[in-house]
């Protein structure tokens, strides 16, 4: 992509880049083998991740997907089922991973506005034991669930029925310390609710590469064995481990002023009733343009000024520590000249 020299990037958290304060982290960081499990920096983030969390490990991931993937086939096996929203990203943005790889059958069901899956349709699709169904072994949510935390009320009563039918829980919480600064919680609740969290380092933690699987020890060393299965097992990966210590203990409560920043960004677009502009809860600002409206013309005209926003169709504006507030005066000022 062409871009301008100096740029405003909305598209995703994902782009953010290291700071000079996590790459002196990195620079300076102790390394070991990880696949010998003998990285001391490795071993510390992981520790603190799982302390954090409240549970008992964490393993260091190359990426989210793999994380995710890793969590659902150490809760699920051959044939075995996981529900999941239809709009998940476990279930529809990882390249079908469960099933690829694990032979795991998804279920998915409509996620409603706000994330949620209806405890009603939960407990309908959860299959009888009879040799003619797959077993259903694992519910799955995500939160934040397009840039919406999960309800208290709400993690608690899906949480609590999975775990009365016989089910085991995943959280996709790739975002899960942006719900946790935006509502208030301690991380560690929120988590307390699932068996096992996937937890992202790289999109508004701002580190470079890396999301941790946290749960049991057990269900961790069965990810274990499926991260080397799968290719993810890393060497020296304390470097990598380094921005994750940086980021967990730098970059969490800055958060709110994502959140802030993309409150103000609403303001600005919903200005402009054509582009079809919602609030913002957390870090992210979603757009549906009206009907009649040429949103390609107009992103167009955003990136020929060096902004740049993700989507197709519903456009999606996200802040993260790359971002700021002159970035924010930016798009107020084209929408101004657009319009």
């Amino acid at each position: 992509m062409n871009r301008p020299t100096t740029f405003s990037d909305f598209r995703s958290d994902t782009v953010t880049r290291p700071s000079p304060e996590m790459l002196a982290a990195m620079s300076a960081a102790e390394v070991g083998d990880a696949v010998y499990d003998d990285c001391p920096t490795t071993s510390a983030l992981e520790r603190l991740a799982a302390e954090r969390l409240g549970k008992e490990a964490a393993l260091f991931f190359p990426t989210g997907t793999q994380s995710n993937l890793a969590g659902l086939m150490a809760h699920c096996g051959r044939g075995d089922e996981y529900i999941a929203g239809q709009q998940a990203h476990v279930y529809r943005s990882e390249g079908g991973g469960g099933a690829v790889l694990g032979s795991i059958q998804p279920q998915p069901l409509p996620n409603e506005a706000d994330g949620t899956i209806a405890l009603e349709a939960i407990a309908a699709a959860i299959k009888p034991d009879d040799f003619h169904n797959a077993m259903t072994k694992l519910l799955a949510l995500e939160d934040t669930f397009n840039g919406i935390p999960l309800p208290d009320e709400y993690l608690q009563q899906a949480t609590e029925l999975a775990h009365a039918h016989g089910l085991a829980t995943h959280l996709d919480g790739a975002r899960l310390m942006n719900a946790a600064v935006a509502t208030g919680r301690d991380p560690a609740w929120i988590a307390s609710w699932f068996d096992t969290v996937s937890l992202c380092l790289s999109k508004g933690l701002g580190a470079p590469i890396g999301s941790l699987l946290i749960g049991p020890r057990d269900l961790i060393e069965r990810a274990r064995r499926v991260r080397k299965m799968v290719g993810g097992g890393m060497r020296q990966t304390g470097y990598l481990a380094a921005a994750g210590i940086y980021a967990l203990n730098n970059n969490v409560d800055r958060l709110r002023e994502d959140h802030e920043r993309a409150q103000r960004l609403s303001q600005v677009l919903r200005e402009y009733p054509e582009l079809g502009a919602g609030d913002a809860q957390t870090n992210m600002v979603f757009m549906t343009p009206v009907a009649g409206f040429d949103a390609a013309a107009f992103t167009g005209f955003l990136a020929e000024r060096g902004i740049f926003v993700g989507g197709y169709g519903t456009l999606r504006w996200v802040t993260h520590l790359d971002v700021d507030d002159t970035d924010v005066e930016a798009v107020a000022r084209t929408c101004a000249d657009y319009f």
